[in-house]
């Protein structure tokens, strides 16, 4: 068994937080969304504030902003090395992810936040039609971003 040196580890610690990133995007892409097109709007509201509430947390933070950050870290120790090109383009499509986040389904989060007690507003119907199809439109932009920054950075680990 070989030791891995400090590029590789950082290059393996950018794909792993990368990879998990995607894979909870792709989850709410491909299940998590389709699912809950199928309950009430009551419910769809109720739902989503459960999750805005919960998925702001350490262990997703960390593997959330993590990534652009281990991946400018990977650039740092490629530097003019095989793989940089790789790296430059997974730095690039994590803060995309991060920028789409920030700028499309956060705001879209809070304003279903604000929206209050699905139980106690007069139009949850009115709030999902505000909500849904936007949002879902959004995490697959940054489904998208988030896979290409995981192939990137799988390409500098062979490269």
């Amino acid at each position: 068994m070989t030791a891995i040196d400090g590029v590789s580890a950082v290059l393996v610690a950018a794909t792993i937080t990368s990879g998990l990133t995607a894979g909870l995007l792709y989850g709410f892409a491909c299940a998590v969304m389709p699912g809950l097109r199928q309950v009430d709007d009551r419910a769809f509201v109720m739902v989503m504030q459960s999750i805005n509430r919960r998925i702001v947390n350490p262990v997703f933070l960390v593997t959330f902003i993590g990534t652009p950050v281990l991946a400018v870290g990977a650039l740092v120790v490629v530097a003019a090395g095989p793989g940089r090109w790789a790296v430059v383009g997974a730095v690039a499509c994590s803060l995309l992810t991060i920028i789409i986040t920030a700028a499309a389904n956060v705001p879209l989060n809070n304003t279903i936040d604000a929206a209050g007690d699905p139980d106690r507003n007069p139009d949850p119907r009115s709030v999902r039609r505000n909500f849904e199809n936007r949002w879902v439109r959004w995490n697959i932009a940054r489904s998208v971003t988030s896979t290409g920054a995981i192939a990137l950075l799988a390409v500098a680990l062979v490269g």
